[in-house]
């Protein structure tokens, strides 16, 4: 089988060699065998693997739960129930983060009416809200 140094795998993986060295670190990555000159020697699966972190890192699972579903990709009893049951905890998180965004838009979206009448700038209620004091004109309106 052949091998391949850190900057082979970076270059064909599209990932890049401090950020491989970090998921060897992170046990995401097996750690690889030396060379007798000391340099890393991969095989061709630790391509594949890339491939899944990176993919499963855009579907928005953090390293942790990759983790995770690295071991159930690699222990025989896993079913595949185990990795539906890790996509429907990322679903139920994902919804929860749409709930947050969709209330920060609508703060700002009521921030941004209450600029409309306003002119100085020390009548911003956008600054003296992010300023962490109550605003000088939350009673005008």
């Amino acid at each position: 089988m052949e091998t391949m140094k850190i900057g082979e795998v970076a270059k064909q993986s599209g990932v890049g060699i401090e950020t491989i060295r970090y998921y060897e670190r992170e046990g995401l990555l097996a750690v690889p065998k030396r060379r007798p000159s000391g340099y890393r020697q991969y095989d061709a699966s630790v391509l594949a693997r890339l491939q899944f972190v990176r993919r499963t890192k855009e579907l928005g699972f953090t390293l942790a739960e990759i983790k995770d579903l690295l071991g159930l990709w690699f222990d025989r009893s896993s079913k595949c129930v185990h990795v539906r049951d890790h996509a429907r905890a990322k679903i139920s998180d994902i919804e929860s983060k749409i709930r947050t965004l969709q209330q920060m838009k609508r703060s700002l979206q009521k921030v941004i009416r209450q600029c409309e009448s306003r002119n100085s700038l020390q009548e911003c209620p956008l600054l003296e809200g992010l300023d962490g004091k109550p605003s000088r004109t939350s009673n005008r309106r």
